[in-house]
C-alpha cells in the first residue's frame, strides 16, 4: 500500500472495475430488494442534495447486497419538460438566431433528441463518481419507448374511467414561457409591496349604516379590478348586513356587481369589504363557486389586458350574452402598466382613498423569473378524489410507513384536502397528450390515431389533429416504480421487484411525487408502490441558510472530493451575478470562508460526512470541519492497514486453521466487534446512519486503531512471545480489520475494496481472482465471542495508562521518558490484574516499573490519579524542576488573565454591546469561558506542583 492514502488514484479505477464486472446487477438469488432513484433532470448537475439522498441509497443498497438479497436499485433521469426545452431553446438562439418557431414542432424536438445524446448524461457521470452501484444495465428515461407506452396507457384507462377530463380552470399560468406551472415551481419571494384602498361607488342611491355612498376595498393587484364580480362581507359583520343583496357599480369599467355575504372576508382586516375576482385569484375563484359568480377574464396569455373580456360560466361554458366590453383605453397594455393607469384614472376620479406600504410574497416562475399570473386556461386534469381514498388507507392501514412517521401527518393533511391535478403543459418537449380533435372540436382519446379512427369508425378523410400540449412531468414520474419495470407487459422485473422496499426522497415532494406515484401505483397495479418512506432533510450551509446560487452559498460535491482551487471557486460562485455589489460581498465571504480553496477530500469522507449526519428528516448544517474530520478517519483507517499488513503480511496469520493463544486484547477487540456490528446493523435498519457511522467511526478510531493495535506491539514484538500467541495477534487483526471493512464497505466503498483486497488473502476470505468485497457477506455478530471479563480488564489497563499519560500532561514530563508507577488502595482484582498485565501496561504507558503498594502511608510525595477506587502513583522525585515548572505555570496564568481582563472590559463596554451583532458577543462571551476554564486548570496545576 501506498504510503499515504490518494483517493483520486483510487475511485475511479475501482468504479470502472465494479461497472465493468457489472456488479451492480441484481444476483438472481436470495429474498428481492428494490429501491428506485428519484430520477434527477436530464439539464442537471450533481447538487449537496442529490449526493446526500444518493449517498444514503447507495448505503442501503450495498448493505443490502452483502446481506445476500437480489438487489436492485433502479437508475433513470427524468426529461424535465420546462428545463429542457428552455435549454435548447436558448442554445438555438445563440448558435442559430433561430426560435422553437422558426424549426417547427418535429425539427425542434429532433435537437432536444441531439442536445440529450451528446449533453444529457452529466448528472449520471457524477452519479458513478458519488460510487452509486445503480444497475447501469437498466437505466431508463422518462422519454424512452416503454416509459410512453406506460404513459400512453395510464392516460388512455384513466380516460376511460372518467378520471382524466378537460376543462377551463385556473392554474398557475407563466406569461414568459406560455405555460402552466405546478406549485412546486413557483417561487414564492418576499418584497416590498403596496396596498391600494379604492372606494367603489354604491349603486341605485344605497348608502351605508354610516351614511356613505361607496365601500372601501383594498387590493394589491389594482390590475385585476377589471374582472370583478362582486364585493364580499363577511355574513357575521353588522356594518354591512343592510347591504348584502345590494350591488357595486364597479369603478372605471360601469358593470354592476352584487355585494355577497362571504366568510373569506375579514372583518378584522382593512375595512372587511373584499373585492372578487374569481378569474384571477385563487381563493376568489372558490368564492365565485360558492356564490355562483361569472369568471371574467381579463387578461391576454401575455399578461396584457384584452379588448373584450372572456366570460364563462363555473364549467368553463362560455358566455356570449355577458357583458364583455372593457375600457379601449387599457387594451394591450401589460399587467403592470395597466396597474399604474388604472391606480391613475382611480385617483383621478377621486376613488383612491390610501395606499398603503406592505411587505408581501410574490410567485415568480423558478425557470422564467417572470411573476406568475393565476389565469383561465383549457387544461387536462385528474380528478383525484377517487384515487386518494385508497392511497390515504395505504398509510393508514401501515401498508406504507413513513420515517420519521410525523411526515405522515403531512401526507395526511395534503391528501384530504386535495384538488384536482393540472397535468397539461404548454410545451413542445414531453409527452404529447393522446388525444385528437375533429374540425368540430369533438375530442378522442386513444392510443395512436390509427387507433381513434378505428375505435369511432372515422373515415380516412376526417381530419384529426392532435393536442399540442404536453403532460406534466410529475405524470410520468408517478409511474416510476412499475414503468420502470415494464409495465403494461407483466414482466418478470415487474413480479420479482414490486413493489419496492424503500423510497429516499426530501419531503418536499411528499405531495407532488410520493402522494401520486402511490395513487398511480395502487389504481394500475394493486399494489403499493414501496413499503417504506424514508424523508432526509435539507443540506444547508455552516450557518444553516438554504443553499442558493442567488444567495452565493452552494457547495458542488464534486469539488469537495477533487478539490477546487479559491479563484476557481469564487469563479463559480459569482461568474454570473448581474449585480456587481452582490458579487464582491460574496467573493469576500468565499475568502474568508475557504482562504486556501477546497483540498481534495474523495468520495468516501464526504458520503461518511453526509450519513454522520443523516438524522431522521432534519436538514443538516454541512460543516467543512467534519469533511476535514473524516478525510482524517479515511486517513487513520488506511494507516492503521498498512501497520496491519506490516506485521502480517508473509506472516503465519493462521488463516489455514493452526492453533492459536488469544491475548487479553485479542479476546477485547474480538469481544467489541461483536457489538459494534449488532450495533451498526440494528441502527441501519432503523434508517439512523447518523449513529451507524458514529458506532463505526468509535470502533475504528478508539478501540482498533487507538488502543488495539498498540495492545498488539507487545505481543508481536516481544521475543518471549510463544508462535502461537503471534499467531493469534496476527489473526485478529486481520480478521477484525476485514470485519471492520465489510462492515465500512455500504458507507465508504472505495477505501474498503482498495484495502480489503490486501487484508482478504491474509483472513483466507479471497475466494478467488477478481472477487470484489461487494459480494462479502455482511457481518453477523457471535454472541459467543462476546468476553464481558476481557472487556472490564482491558477497561482497567486503560485507565491506568489514561492516568498515567495525564499526570505527564499535568506536570509537564516528557512523553517518553521512562516512570516509575505505583498502584495502591485497589481492590484485590486490581492487583491481579496489575501482575497479569504488566507488559502491556510497561509498554503502552512508558513505564520503568509497575509496582503495588500494600502501605499506602508508605507511598513517596507523588501525583496521584484515580481509577475507581485504586490510585495511580507516580512519585515525583527528581521528575520536574519545581520552580522552572512554576515559573512556566505563572506566566500562562498572567497571559490568561491579560486575555480574560481584555474580554471582560470589552463586555463591560455599554457601546460594544449596544452596537455589536448579537453573534459577536456571543463569540466573545465563548471566548472569557475558554480562557476562564484554561486559567481554571493551569492554577489547579500550580497548586499539586506547590505542595511536592
Amino acid at each position: 500500500m501506498d504510503k499515504t492514502y490518494q483517493p483520486e488514484t483510487i475511485e475511479t479505477r475501482w468504479y470502472q472495475r465494479w461497472e465493468a464486472d457489472n456488479r451492480f446487477a441484481p444476483s438472481g438469488t436470495g429474498e428481492a430488494f428494490s429501491m428506485m432513484i428519484p430520477p434527477p433532470n436530464i439539464t442537471g448537475s450533481l447538487h449537496m442534495g442529490h449526493a446526500f439522498q444518493d449517498t444514503i441509497m447507495d448505503t442501503l443498497t450495498r448493505y443490502k447486497r452483502m446481506q445476500g438479497n437480489n438487489t436492485l436499485w433502479q437508475i433513470g433521469t427524468d426529461h424535465a419538460g420546462i428545463a429542457t426545452q428552455m435549454l435548447v431553446e436558448r442554445k438555438l438562439a445563440a448558435e442559430e438566431g433561430k426560435t422553437r418557431h422558426d424549426l417547427g414542432r418535429d425539427a425542434f424536438l429532433d435537437k432536444i433528441w441531439e442536445w440529450k445524446e451528446e449533453s444529457g448524461g452529466h448528472i449520471t457521470r457524477q452519479l458513478r463518481r458519488m460510487g452509486a452501484s445503480v444497475d447501469w444495465s437498466r437505466e431508463r428515461f422518462t422519454m424512452d419507448d416503454g416509459f410512453y407506452k406506460a404513459v400512453q396507457e395510464v392516460f388512455v384507462r384513466l380516460h376511460k374511467d372518467k378520471l382524466i377530463y378537460r376543462g377551463k380552470r385556473l392554474v398557475n399560468w407563466d406569461p414568459t414561457l406560455h405555460t402552466a406551472i405546478s406549485d412546486l415551481e413557483v417561487e414564492n419571494r418576499d418584497q416590498q409591496g403596496s396596498f391600494w384602498h379604492f372606494r367603489y361607488p354604491l349603486a341605485d342611491g344605497v348608502k351605508t349604516d354610516a351614511g356613505l355612498d361607496y365601500l372601501i376595498v383594498a387590493t394589491t393587484r389594482p390590475e385585476t379590478l377589471l374582472g370583478d364580480t362582486g364585493v364580499a362581507v363577511n355574513p357575521d359583520d353588522p356594518r354591512y348586513a343592510s347591504l348584502v343583496g345590494k350591488f357595486i357599480e364597479l369603478p372605471l369599467v360601469g358593470r354592476r356587481i352584487p355585494i355577497v355575504a362571504d366568510e373569506h372576508a375579514d372583518m378584522e382586516k382593512g375595512s372587511g369589504c373584499v373585492k372578487i375576482t374569481p378569474a384571477h385569484d385563487f381563493n376568489d375563484y372558490e368564492v365565485g363557486k360558492r356564490q355562483n359568480h361569472l369568471l371574467i377574464n381579463v387578461f391576454s396569455q401575455n399578461a396584457e389586458v384584452l379588448a373584450r373580456a372572456e366570460i364563462y360560466d363555473l364549467k368553463g361554458q362560455p358566455q356570449p350574452d355577458a357583458d364583455a366590453s372593457l375600457p379601449e383605453k387599457y387594451a394591450g397594455l401589460d399587467r403592470f402598466e395597466a396597474r399604474q393607469q388604472i391606480v391613475a384614472d382611480m385617483d383621478a376620479a377621486g376613488l383612491l382613498a390610501e395606499v398603503e406600504a406592505v411587505n408581501n410574497t410574490m410567485p415568480y416562475g423558478d425557470r422564467s423569473g417572470d411573476i406568475i399570473e393565476p389565469l383561465l386556461t383549457d387544461q387536462w386534469f385528474v380528478a383525484v378524489e377517487e384515487l386518494a381514498k385508497p392511497a390515504i388507507a395505504a398509510v393508514e392501514d401501515g401498508d406504507i410507513e413513513f420515517v420519521p412517521k410525523n411526515y405522515e401527518n403531512m401526507y395526511f393533511s395534503w391528501m384530504r384536502d386535495l384538488q384536482d391535478w393540472c397535468i397539461s403543459r404548454q410545451l413542445w418537449w414531453g409527452h404529447r397528450i393522446p388525444a385528437w380533435y375533429d374540425s368540430e372540436g369533438n375530442v378522442f382519446v386513444a392510443r395512436t390515431e390509427a387507433e381513434v379512427r378505428e375505435k369511432h369508425n372515422l373515415a380516412a378523410d376526417v381530419t384529426l389533429t392532435q393536442d399540442n400540449d404536453v403532460l406534466d412531468t410529475w405524470f410520468s414520474s408517478a409511474l416510476w416504480t412499475f414503468g420502470t419495470l415494464g409495465w403494461p407487459e407483466q414482466t418478470p422485473e415487474l413480479a420479482t421487484f414490486h413493489p419496492t422496499n424503500v423510497l429516499v426522497t426530501g419531503f418536499d415532494i411528499i405531495f407532488f411525487w410520493v402522494a401520486r406515484m402511490i395513487m398511480m401505483t395502487l389504481k394500475f397495479t394493486g399494489e403499493v408502490p414501496f413499503k417504506t418512506v424514508y424523508v432526509h432533510g435539507l443540506v444547508r450551509d455552516g450557518q444553516g441558510n438554504k443553499m442558493s446560487k442567488s444567495k452565493g452559498n452552494v457547495l458542488d460535491p464534486i469539488d469537495l472530493i477533487d478539490g477546487i482551487s479559491l479563484d476557481d471557486l469564487v469563479e463559480k460562485r459569482t461568474g454570473n451575478m448581474m449585480q456587481p455589489k452582490k458579487a464582491k460581498a460574496i467573493a469576500k465571504a468565499t475568502r474568508d470562508e475557504f482562504k486556501g480553496g477546497v483540498e481534495p477530500h474523495g468520495t468516501d469522507a464526504l458520503r461518511f460526512t453526509f450519513l454522520s449526519q443523516a438524522t431522521t428528516g432534519r436538514d443538516i448544517k454541512f460543516d467543512m470541519s467534519r469533511l476535514d474530520g473524516y478525510r482524517n478517519f479515511c486517513n487513520k483507517l488506511w494507516n492503521a492497514s498498512r501497520y496491519v499488513l506490516m506485521n502480517a503480511d508473509g506472516e503465519d496469520c493462521g488463516a489455514d486453521g493452526s492453533e492459536v493463544t488469544l491475548s487479553l486484547a485479542d479476546r477485547w477487540i474480538l469481544s467489541a466487534l461483536q457489538k459494534t456490528i449488532a450495533q451498526v446493523t440494528r441502527h441501519i435498519d432503523d434508517y439512523r446512519f447518523d449513529h451507524a457511522s458514529q458506532a463505526l467511526y468509535d470502533f475504528i478510531w478508539n478501540e482498533y486503531c487507538d488502543w488495539y493495535l498498540e495492545l498488539s506491539k507487545p505481543v508481536l514484538w516481544d521475543e518471549a512471545a510463544s508462535d502461537s500467541a503471534k499467531r493469534g495477534t496476527r489473526q485478529t487483526l486481520v480478521r477484525v480489520l476485514d470485519t471492520v471493512l465489510r462492515l465500512a464497505h455500504p458507507m465508504m466503498p472505495y477505501i474498503s475494496e482498495e484495502i480489503w483486497q490486501r487484508v482478504a488473502p491474509l483472513a483466507g476470505t479471497l475466494n478467488g481472482e477478481g472477487d470484489s468485497i461487494m459480494t462479502q457477506p455482511w457481518p453477523e455478530a457471535d454472541e459467543h465471542q462476546i468476553d464481558e471479563a476481557a472487556s472490564r480488564d482491558i477497561e482497567w489497563l486503560k485507565g491506568v495508562i489514561v492516568a498515567v499519560r495525564n499526570v505527564r500532561a499535568e506536570m509537564n514530563i516528557a512523553p517518553g521518558k521512562p516512570l516509575n508507577v505505583l498502584l495502591t488502595r485497589g481492590k484485590p482484582e486490581d492487583a491481579e490484574r496489575l501482575a497479569h498485565n504488566r507488559p502491556f501496561l510497561m509498554k503502552l504507558a512508558k513505564l520503568e516499573s509497575a509496582t503495588w503498594l500494600d502501605t499506602p502511608d508508605d507511598a513517596p510525595l507523588s501525583a496521584t490519579q484515580l481509577v475507581g477506587d485504586m490510585e495511580v502513583l507516580v512519585p515525583m522525585a527528581g521528575l520536574i524542576d519545581k520552580d522552572a515548572e512554576l515559573a512556566r505555570l505563572k506566566k500562562e496564568i498572567d497571559k490568561h488573565d491579560k486575555q480574560i481582563g481584555g474580554v471582560e472590559k470589552k463586555l463591560g463596554n455599554e457601546s460594544f454591546m449596544a452596537k455589536a451583532p448579537a453573534a459577536v458577543v456571543d463569540k466573545e462571551r465563548g471566548k472569557l469561558a475558554d480562557a476562564q476554564a484554561t486559567r481554571a486548570l493551569l492554577e489547579e496545576q500550580r497548586q499539586k506542583i506547590e505542595v511536592l
